[in-house]
């Protein structure tokens, strides 16, 4: 669990200048549904693009794609 007080007003001061995304992420990354998800997608050594989509669209996730190898 983190632990941050959430109650405080100065553990957030931050957040005044975070972008939109900045300020998601602040919140997802609290979210015990999403950690627990995420820690089972990483621990897959190869996961599906099915599962990779699902997990995407659950919470509102965008990926880079990833570049082509040169040469």
């Amino acid at each position: 669990m983190l632990s941050i007080d959430w109650r405080a007003p100065a553990a957030y001061k931050h957040t005044k200048h975070i972008p939109a995304a900045g300020f998601a992420w602040e919140y997802l990354r609290r979210n015990e549904d999403y950690r627990r998800e995420y820690h089972i997608l990483a621990a897959t050594q190869r996961p599906e693009a099915h599962h990779l989509e699902r997990f995407s669209q659950r919470w509102g996730l965008r990926f880079r794609r990833r570049p082509r190898r040169a040469g």
